[in-house]
């Protein structure tokens, strides 16, 4: 083990944290916990939580590890960072299945309690590795946490033994909190809050908390707090704000825009079941929520509030999209707006219900029987998971038809600061409401300029028409076998959809206009990729730029003209490749390279800089 001293304190720009443990360890909680702290202090914070799919894995196993990085900085933070500064580990499994990402010489703080024989046995360790000197590239602070957690709380009335081992995680959060010289009132606070009824779980909380800040502070081992000082940021009023918070939020203001009330029907699925948990928390906003028996009931639930005016969504992941095909292409044939949510996950079939991947694409795509195109949008960050969720409220209720709203397990789980908006700031929100009867009225009579039909509220007197999945005259709505209607019917709702190119924001190059590389992107991984094409430019690679969509179907319609600026084009993707077949097929004309991943995980910022660089050498 590397010898260590007391230091003098230091300022750092950024700092990446993990903490590990078993699922009921509560690391979540802790990275939660610091994640907020640091955000209140103004740091730019970047989290990544990483959990089992089992509700409770079997205690001190290799795959029941839980574990929650973030990355703090005084500097601009994109992605939750690769190799961590500090590792914080609960059991020998932690330890084991995650020392890898610990940066050689740095710290690694380990509960000593939790290394017996049994643990050591169940994460396949022949020896100590607190004896064995494999550790000695770190400087590793051995704490018999769990004992010491006991000893602060043996005063304390009224909790069994269990509860007492539970409050260990604050101990170790205290710890890091003397280790980056945050406050721990902020936690306090949250113990008050969210533990008001229950004064004893306070006390212990807090006790704990304040027990591992202090024996941080009497550690030599421990330097004196390390400083990361705010981030210049844009003026204005944050929170920390996750993924699938922010998509709710999203869908609130959109409906507050529109006038319209807000419907969700839905089948909780991780890891989306997030966004039915915080829509319910509003029904003072005349939020209406239904907790389907199935996927089907969910989307056909939202095509009725669809019907009868609300603005409807439905919230999913990749098994619940297979689903929802049918009910989706009803609402594409009928013409109604309805939004989709899928928070993509690992597949096929339950695959990897907590991790991340973009696999989904074409299925957003094509999953559907006949000829049925509905818009296809995606989110990038946790912070503006919000505001494509209100582009997509806007656009299916100005167009008339579904959209399909991608956003993945990355970025719905993780927290970013988030500029809190009004919704008086945000965009007008128009819909094609008719409010009475004309003289020859029509349910598919047409905007010129968009191709949205109309929509008639029942009830309305003199409005009642048909709706249904049989192919329906161009312009009564009636059913109609017609060889030419039906052909009619099915250019005229493609066209729609590729109209909407008119109305959404054109491509737009980051870093270099043109030159050698393009790196090509879109929905989660803007982060992974825009740190690396930063590095890259800082490095003096000025000649590659970064191109990020977020509009799928229709893509910009300046995307042929951004792609010929450059000499090479590589796509990257977390599947196999399903978006460069998009561009291939659009754009026959341009050769695309690839670089893709499909393991449950992010890309990590040296593996990008590797590939870029063997394009440019």
């Amino acid at each position: 083990m590397i010898a260590a001293k007391a230091e003098p304190q230091k300022v750092l720009e950024a700092v990446i944290i993990r903490f590990v443990g078993d699922s009921g360890d509560g690391m979540q909680l802790t990275g939660t916990q610091f994640s907020d702290t640091s955000a209140m202090f103004g740091n730019d914070v970047a989290t990544f939580p990483n959990y089992p799919a089992e509700i409770r894995a079997p205690q001190g196993s290799l795959y029941g590890v839980s574990g929650f990085q973030v990355h703090i900085g005084s500097v601009e933070i994109s992605t939750p960072g690769d190799n961590v500064d500090l590792l914080v580990a609960m059991n020998p499994a932690g330890l084991k299945t995650n020392l890898h990402a610990l940066k050689p010489g740095h710290t690694v703080i380990v509960d000593t309690d939790a290394f017996s024989k049994k643990n050591l046995g169940k994460a396949q360790y022949e020896s100590n590795p607190l004896e064995d000197g494999s550790l000695e590239n770190y400087r590793v602070i051995e704490v018999a946490m769990t004992s010491l957690t006991k000893e602060a709380l043996k005063e304390v009335k009224g909790l069994d033994n269990k509860s007492i081992t539970r409050s260990k995680n604050m101990f170790a959060l205290g710890m890091v909190y003397w280790m980056y010289d945050r406050s721990t009132d902020y936690t306090i606070e949250f113990f008050n809050k969210k533990f008001k009824s229950k004064p004893q779980i306070i006390e212990a909380n807090t006790k704990v908390l304040n027990a591992g800040f202090y024996f941080a502070e009497t550690l030599e081992l421990i330097p004196n707090a390390y400083t990361i000082a705010p981030a210049k940021m844009e003026p204005g009023t944050y929170r920390i704000i996750m993924g699938n918070t922010a998509t709710a939020w999203g869908f609130l203001a959109a409906a507050e825009k529109s006038g319209r009330e807000l419907y969700l029907g839905s089948y909780p699925i991780t890891p989306a079941s997030d966004i039915l948990h915080e829509l319910v928390k509003h029904k003072h906003f005349g939020v209406k929520t239904l907790q389907a028996e199935d996927e089907i009931a969910g989307i056909t639930s939202a095509i009725g509030a669809s019907f009868a005016g609300d603005l409807a969504i439905t919230t999913t992941s990749g098994p619940g999209l297979a689903l929802k095909g049918e009910a989706l292409g009803l609402a594409m044939i009928i013409e109604l707006p309805l939004v989709v949510v899928n928070v993509q996950r690992g597949g096929p079939s339950t695959g990897l219900p907590t991790k991340t991947e973009q696999s989904d694409l074409l299925q957003a795509m094509y999953g559907r029987n006949g000829e049925s195109p509905i818009i296809v949008i995606a989110a990038s960050t946790p912070a503006n998971c919000f505001d494509f969720a209100y582009e997509a409220a806007k656009l299916t209720l100005e167009h008339m038809t579904p959209v399909l709203l991608l956003t993945d397990g990355y970025i719905a789980s993780g927290s970013a600061p988030w500029k809190i908006k009004s919704v008086e700031n945000m965009p007008e929100i128009k819909n094609n409401i008719v409010k009475e009867a004309k003289e020859n009225w029509h349910p598919y009579d047409r905007d010129d300029d968009s191709l949205a039909r109309n929509w008639a509220i029942p009830g309305t007197p003199g409005l009642e028409h048909r709706v249904g999945g049989l192919e329906k005259d161009r312009v009564s709505g009636n059913v109609s076998y017609a060889p030419e209607n039906h052909e009619y019917m099915t250019k005229i709702r493609a066209e729609k959809v590729k109209r909407v190119q008119n109305y959404i924001p054109e491509l737009e190059t980051e870093f270099a206009q043109e030159g050698d590389l393009l790196v090509v992107g879109w929905g989660g991984t803007y982060g992974s990729l825009y740190s690396a094409v930063k590095q890259m430019n800082e490095e003096g690679h000025s000649n590659i730029g970064l191109a990020h969509f977020n509009y799928i179907n229709p893509l910009p319609k300046n995307t042929g003209e951004i792609l010929k600026k450059f000499q090479k084009i590589i796509v990257c993707e977390l599947n196999s490749g399903q978006f460069v077949q998009i561009l291939r097929n659009n754009f026959d004309a341009f050769e695309f390279s690839q670089f893709n991943k499909v393991q449950g995980l992010p890309f990590a910022n040296s593996e990008l800089i590797q590939k870029f660089k063997s394009l440019v050498k």
